[in-house]
């Protein structure tokens, strides 16, 4: 059984920095692109950051580009969020997410193409 822990949220004021961990166990990361999303309250689900199995390539959303980056540790089954210069907008309960598809060479921003999901962590931004 694939599960998916998000920790590291947290309520913070807006400038602030964030550290998010996804742990997973099940599945070895190694293979697959790993994900994070959030939906925002009365919002749907938005792509925020992805990367391929080696790292080789990143994918971020034009909102977040610049003060978001996202990084694994394939060895400890982990993915990693780092969140800087947080603004009152990134509110959200955010998700790590698995690629139904091993050894993609891109990054899909399709929540549909993930298929393990964890159950979320909020971070609130204060103005």
């Amino acid at each position: 059984q694939v599960q998916l822990v998000e920790s590291g949220g947290g309520l913070v004021q807006a400038g602030d920095s964030l550290r998010l961990s996804c742990a997973t166990s099940g599945r070895t990361i190694s293979n697959f692109v790993m994900a994070w999303f959030r939906q925002g309250l009365g919002k749907e689900r938005e792509f925020v950051a992805g990367n391929t199995w080696s790292s080789a390539v990143s994918l971020y959303a034009d909102s977040v580009k610049g003060r978001f980056t996202i990084s694994r540790d394939n060895g400890k089954n982990m993915v990693y969020l780092q969140m800087k210069n947080l603004k009152p907008e990134d509110t959200a309960v955010y998700y790590c997410a698995s690629d139904r598809q091993a050894l993609r060479r891109t990054v899909v921003s399709t929540a549909n193409e993930y298929i393990h999901w964890g159950q979320g962590t909020q971070v609130t931004v204060s103005s």
